[in-house]
């Protein structure tokens, strides 16, 4: 029920502390929501709080109660009927009203709240008046005349909406001839029917009519129109202020209202609804989740081959391979890998041991080539690797986006949209910087100290047979042979040297396929890792933040709303 109606002292009222906090929540969201909610709400929404703070402080004393009529409508010889003394001028000059005037009941400082509402004139309404028809007090009432609402004075019209913004109660008085206004209803009464309950219409000027059952239908059009307004008409009163009829319910329904001093904390907590309503609808009502690398898997795949993953992973495959050879080939054939550039050098991916991995005895530690030379060699991305990344990023965005309004999906996809150059750099540094290296098979040590014992015995079996060969060529004295049965040994060891290291050669480097496969693997998870969490700076922390605050404000908005209990 509108507090209009109400007598009782003890009408509920939003808390103070209740309204401020939900002002706190508004102004949160405001800030928050930034140029993701419409302009034009979040402007209103901070005059809304910067209100409610303002009004808050400033108590509920007094109620402001503003007599707002078209011009002719009365309004002026009301407010003076209302007070008992002519305050407010009255003539046949329209607009008659060009300043607000104000009436203040009782002995409660009220200087500032009318430095707050901007009014100058001011009447304080003499105690010793008796006026009659009121049960309880009209003490705490501050009554405003404004000007008229369908003023040609730009300025008047102004001045009247800027009060009616700051008012508690509004009054709305017409008379027969103008109760259909457009002005009124179009631009006023529509535009605030969520404040129905801190509303009162007044038919003024009743005397006009012929009599009782034209004021009847009269009021009953009016009503309808209030319908149609959205406004329930329960409070419409008829007066006339050259009769006096009516005057005395009026002032009554003010002295009730003035009692409960509900209707100040009312109208407060409704413009706090309105505005966060407003904002609510530029809000989700969910944000999608993406929790998870399966949420942002094919980003990540698609900024590794950008990035050149599988060219470094051939290459590692590669130079596993080398290096293999190098520790277990033949070691009569090992040179041949010098005529070869090593493949992550080519690629300025040089690295030296691995930190935190044991089993590296005797790198050569050259440090991080990156910093001593800048990018890597790496190609540039490919267009169609380009191309991937942009529909993996489109995806991610179209997901994350799913359901939000139009400004916040905007901001998912401009948030997903890094510089190309940075991220390209990024990209490279997250390759350049991961480990390449894995620990030495102990098959390598293995193979190599055979691999030089089979060498030796192959040297040791030449030099015998070419010392064989100048005895007997230069028909020295013959040297004592060892034989191994029915075979000369310095034969046993130049075979087994050499047919022994070709066999493990061969054997190293079917090891050394399966090892480059296995470090391949090692280097792709390693590299994976590293391209994920440039994926998630650049692109999927920065969506989550958006989703993040989009949730702030939605929860926010929602705290500022009235309770709906």
């Amino acid at each position: 029920m509108s507090p209009l109606l109400m007598g009782s002292r003890t009408a509920p009222a939003p808390d103070p502390g209740v309204l401020l906090a939900r002002a706190g929540d508004l102004a949160a969201a405001v800030v928050d929501g930034g140029a993701q909610l419409p302009p034009e709400d979040a402007g209103a929404a901070q005059e809304v709080v910067e209100k409610v703070r303002d009004r808050v402080r400033l108590g509920d004393g007094h109620v402001v109660a503003v007599l707002a009529g078209a011009t002719g409508s009365g309004k002026s010889s009301l407010f003076n009927a209302l007070v008992g003394h002519d305050v407010s001028p009255v003539g046949v000059r329209r607009p008659t009203t060009s300043t607000p005037a104000a009436a203040v009941w009782g002995d409660a400082p009220a200087a500032e709240l009318l430095d707050w509402l901007g009014i100058e004139r001011r009447h304080g309404v003499d105690p010793t008046d008796r006026l009659g028809g009121v049960v309880g007090s009209l003490d705490g009432l501050l009554l405003v005349d404004l000007p008229d609402l369908d003023s040609r004075e730009t300025a008047h019209r102004l001045e009247t909406d800027r009060l009616l913004e700051r008012c508690d109660v509004f009054v709305w008085v017409t008379d027969p001839q103008k109760y259909a206004d457009a002005v009124l209803h179009d631009d006023y009464v529509r535009r605030l029917a969520d404040h129905e309950a801190s509303m009162l219409v007044v038919l003024n000027q009743a005397d006009r009519l012929g009599g009782t059952d034209d004021v009847r239908a009269c009021r009953d059009d009016l009503r309808r129109l209030l319908t149609d307004d959205a406004v329930e008409p329960t409070a419409v009163l008829t007066t006339s202020a050259v009769t006096g009829a009516g005057v005395d319910e009026l002032r009554q329904r003010l002295a009730n209202t003035v009692a409960g001093r509900a209707v100040v904390h009312h109208r407060l907590a409704t413009d706090l609804g309105g505005a966060a309503r407003a904002l609510r609808r530029g809000v989700g009502d969910t944000e999608p989740a993406l929790e998870g690398e399966a949420s942002y898997g094919g980003l990540v795949t698609a900024l590794g081959r950008a990035a050149g993953v599988p060219v470094v992973l051939d290459a590692v495959e590669a130079d596993h391979r080398r290096a293999s050879l190098a520790r277990t080939g033949w070691l009569f054939t090992r040179w041949r890998r010098h005529l070869s550039a090593d493949p992550l050098t080519r690629l300025r991916l040089g690295v030296g041991a691995i930190p935190g991995v044991a089993g590296l005895r005797g790198e050569d530690v050259r440090g991080d080539v990156r910093a001593l030379l800048g990018r890597s060699s790496l190609p540039a991305p490919s267009a169609g690797a380009r191309s991937a990344v942009r529909l993996a990023t489109t995806d991610l965005t179209d997901r994350a986006s799913q359901g939000l309004p139009l400004r916040w999906a905007q901001a998912v996809q401009d948030t997903a949209s890094p510089d190309r150059t940075r991220l390209e750099e990024r990209l490279d540094r997250a390759v350049t910087g991961t480990s390449l290296r894995v620990p030495d098979p102990l098959s390598w040590r293995v193979l190599g100290a055979l691999q030089w014992g089979l060498g030796a015995a192959a040297v040791l079996g030449l030099l015998w047979a070419l010392a064989v060969f100048v005895v007997a060529w230069f028909r020295l004295p013959t040297l004592p042979g060892v034989d191994l049965g029915p075979l000369p040994l310095w034969l046993v060891l130049l075979v087994v040297g050499v047919v022994g290291g070709l066999g493990l050669a061969a054997l190293g480097r079917v090891l050394a396929g399966r090892g480059a496969v296995r470090r391949r693997r090692l280097v792709a998870r390693r590299l994976d890792e590293a391209v994920g969490e440039v994926a998630v700076e650049q692109v999927v922390d920065p969506v989550r933040a958006v989703l993040a605050r989009h949730a702030r404000v939605r929860t926010r908005l929602d705290s500022a709303l009235p309770d709906p209990r």
